[in-house]
């Protein structure tokens, strides 16, 4: 199974952000992760980012910012209790992406909306009325008789 484009592209964007470090903070993240970031990243995909600008700010794909929070836990974080604390942070917040997942794609929802979408709908029967047909055969002879009678 290969690798998106939108992970191609959070790699190259790993992989700039990984060249701005210092050594020995980039050397805490194996050399095994860092050469599948530089092997995988799409080369044509270029983003730069200024070390003097807060990361929030750099309009990185959520990709790279959930790649970067998981390098920042596993290896760069050393307080256990920050680690703790960000563990719980993170499960929140997948807590809530989970909640709003299961909100707009809920098959109960989905069908609710689509009953009260049809509720909504006019759906009155309009009566046609049919001549008789002996109306039919008077109407008949009459027209024949004004055309006759000019």
């Amino acid at each position: 199974m290969g690798v998106n484009i939108q992970t191609k592209q959070a790699y190259s964007e790993i992989d700039e952000f990984l060249s701005l470090l210092d050594e020995k903070t980039r050397n805490e993240v194996p050399s095994k992760l860092r050469e599948i970031f530089k092997n995988e990243k799409d080369n044509n995909y270029h983003k730069e980012i200024n070390p003097n600008i807060p990361i929030k700010e750099q309009n990185l794909k959520k990709e790279t910012l959930a790649l970067i929070a998981l390098l920042n836990l596993k290896y760069w974080c050393k307080d256990e209790k920050e680690k703790e604390r960000l563990k719980q942070v993170y499960a929140n917040n997948e807590n809530k992406y989970q909640e709003e997942i299961r909100k707009k794609y809920n098959p109960d929802n989905v069908f609710k909306n689509n009953i009260n979408y049809k509720k909504k709908e006019n759906t009155t029967l309009i009566e046609v009325k049919e001549k008789k047909w002996y109306e039919k055969i008077f109407e008949s002879i009459r027209k024949i008789l004004k055309i006759h009678n000019k």
